[in-house]
C-alpha cells in the first residue's frame, strides 16, 4: 500500500538533491566555548539526576532547567513546569517578534530508563569523560540533546537574538513509559504548545561508518510507527486438574499466539521509507542493500519484501509488526485455568488505524479469543515534506559534515512525535547527533555518546533554530 504516492516522493528526491547542491558548503557556527562550558554543566547535572519511572526525580529536572532559562532573563511568565503525578513536564517560550510566522515547537524528553548501577562499568547517574564518550544514563536518549537545545536557548538569549517567531521549548516527562505528559502537552496545554510544526531532539541524526567513522547520511525523520499493545484472553469455566477437559485457557491461548506469531501484516510503504531505502541502499553492503534498492524501485516487489522482513531492524519499516510481550494465567497449580492472558504490543504503520490492527488479531486467533484494547493508543500520521525545515537540516548539517547525503526517513519505534503529529503538530526528527551503530547502547548498559558529536550538537541547533527562524 503505497500511502502517500510516488509523485511526491521523486519530488521530495528531487527537491533534497537541489538542496543538498546549495548547501554544500554552508558556514560553521562555531559554538563559543562558554557555550560548551554550559552545554556540558547541564549534562552533567541532569544525568546526576535519576528520572526513571517510579522514583519521582523528573519534577527535579525540570525544576534545574527552568531555574537556568530563569538566570539567563527568561520572564517568569514564559517558563511553566507543569506537575502530573509524580513526574512534569516543562514548557520554556523565547519570545519572537511574530513577523516569522506561528511558533516552533522544539521536544524531547527528561525522563529516562532504569539503570541498575551494579550492572554498569561506572556508576549511570554520572557523567564520565573516557575515551572520547560521555558515558551515563540519558546521554544518548535523550538528555543529551536536552542540554544541546537549553544550552542553545542559552546561548541565543545572551547573543541578544530576536527570532521572528516564538521558539517554544516541550519537554515530557514519561516518554519511556505512559506518554501521557505529552498527551497533555498537545491536548491540556495546547495554548502553550501550539505551533506551526515540531522539531524533535529525539529523532532522526546522523550515522557513521562503524568501522572508519566517517559520516554517511542523516536521516531526517517524518514519520514513525504508533504504538499500542492488546490484551489477548481465552475464558474457561476451569475445575479440577484432575480431570482435564479438551478445552483448556492456557491451551487456547498458546494456540491463539502461535497465530499471531505467523501472521504478517501487509507490506506498506510512504515517501519517508522509499527514499530511505533508495539513499541508504548504497552504502548496505550484501543481500540487504539490494532489497533496499529493489523495494525502493518497486515496493511490489515480493522477493524484496521477503528479505527486509528476514531484519529484525528492516521488518518493522516495511508493515505492521506485533508480538507478544507479557502472559499470565490460572489461579492454582492443582486446577484447570479459568483464564490466560497475554499482552501483545504492536507498532503500527502510519496510515493504519489502531482499530484496523485490533480487528486484523481477532480475526487471526478466531473468536474464542477476547481481543481489547489495553489504555488509549492514537494512530501517528507521517508529516508533510517542508522545505524550509529540509533547508535548514541541510545548512546545519553540511555546516559540519559537507556532503553527506540528507535521508528521508520513518522510524520503527515511536516517540512523543507520534503523539504532537496526532495532534496535528507536524513533526521532525532532527537529533544533532552522528553516532556509529556500534556506539548505540540507548536503554542499555554503558549508555554513551561521542564527546565531539556532542559539542558539534550545539553548532547543529544553532544553525536550524537562526535558520528556521532568523531574519532573511
Amino acid at each position: 500500500m503505497n500511502t502517500t504516492g510516488d509523485c511526491m516522493w521523486m519530488r521530495l528526491m528531487g527537491s533534497m538533491l537541489a538542496l543538498a547542491c546549495c548547501c554544500a558548503v554552508a558556514a560553521r557556527a562555531e559554538a563559543p566555548a562558554n557555550a560548551r562550558t554550559e552545554a556540558r554543566a547541564i549534562l552533567e547535572r541532569i544525568v546526576a539526576i535519576p528520572s526513571a519511572a517510579g522514583l519521582g526525580k523528573v519534577p527535579a529536572v525540570a525544576q534545574y532547567l527552568a531555574d537556568r532559562f530563569r538566570a539567563a532573563g527568561f520572564p517568569e511568565d514564559d517558563i511553566h513546569v507543569l506537575h502530573s503525578g509524580d513526574t512534569a513536564s516543562l514548557v520554556v517560550r523565547y519570545r519572537g517578534s511574530g513577523k516569522g510566522g506561528r511558533p516552533i515547537l522544539l521536544i524531547a524528553h527528561m525522563d529516562v530508563v532504569t539503570a541498575k548501577p551494579e550492572d554498569w562499568e561506572r556508576d549511570p547517574f554520572k557523567l564520565v569523560e573516557e575515551n572520547g564518550y560521555f558515558f551515563g544514563r540519558g546521554t544518548m536518549d535523550v538528555k543529551g540533546e536536552i542540554a544541546l537545545i537549553s544550552a542553545t536557548f542559552l546561548r541565543l538569549k545572551a547573543e541578544g537574538f530576536v527570532p521572528t517567531r516564538d521558539l517554544i521549548i516541550a519537554f515530557s516527562g514519561d516518554e519511556e513509559t505512559q506518554m501521557d505528559t505529552a498527551r497533555e502537552l498537545a491536548t491540556r496545554y495546547r495554548a502553550l504548545t501550539d505551533a506551526e510544526f515540531a522539531l524533535n531532539g529525539d529523532g532522526g541524526g546522523g550515522t557513521l561508518d562503524d568501522e572508519t567513522g566517517k559520516p554517511q547520511f542523516y536521516a531526517l525523520q517524518g514519520a514513525e510507527k504508533s504504538y499500542a499493545s492488546f490484551a489477548l484472553t481465552s475464558h474457561n469455566p476451569g475445575g479440577h486438574s484432575s480431570q482435564p477437559r479438551p478445552d483448556n485457557a492456557i491451551y487456547e491461548l498458546a494456540d491463539a499466539l502461535k497465530a499471531v506469531q505467523g501472521y504478517a501484516f501487509p507490506v506498506m510503504w510512504n515517501d519517508w521509507t522509499l527514499g530511505s531505502f533508495k539513499a541508504t541502499a548504497p552504502v548496505t553492503p550484501g543481500e540487504l542493500g539490494q532489497a533496499m534498492a529493489k523495494f525502493a524501485a518497486n515496493p511490489g516487489d515480493a522477493e524484496a519484501a521477503a528479505v527486509l522482513a528476514k531484519n529484525p531492524a528492516m521488518v518493522g519499516r516495511t508493515r505492521t509488526t506485533c508480538v507478544a510481550t507479557m502472559l499470565t494465567g490460572g489461579h492454582a497449580d492443582n486446577a484447570l485455568p479459568q483464564s490466560a492472558t497475554a499482552t501483545v504490543n504492536c507498532r503500527i504503520f502510519p496510515g493504519t488505524s489502531v482499530t484496523e490492527v485490533r480487528d486484523s488479531l481477532q480475526k487471526v486467533v478466531g473468536d474464542k479469543i477476547e481481543v481489547k484494547v489495553i489504555g488509549e493508543p492514537h494512530a501517528s500520521p507521517p508529516s508533510p515534506l517542508r522545505s524550509d525545515v529540509l533547508a535548514a537540516v541541510t545548512k546545519a548539517v553540511r555546516a559540519g559534515h559537507p556532503g553527506v547525503p540528507i535521508v528521508p526517513d520513518m522510524a520503527p519505534y515511536a516517540t512523543d512525535g507520534s503523539i504532537f503529529r496526532g495532534a496535528g503538530i507536524p513533526t521532525y526528527g532532527v537529533s544533532s547527533l552522528f553516532m556509529k551503530e556500534k556506539d548505540e547502547f540507548a536503554h542499555g548498559l554503558n549508555e554513551r555518546v561521542p564527546v565531539a558529536a556532542f559539542y558539534a550538537g550545539l553548532d547543529h541547533w544553532y544553525v536550524l533554530l537562526t535558520t528556521l527562524a532568523g531574519a532573511k
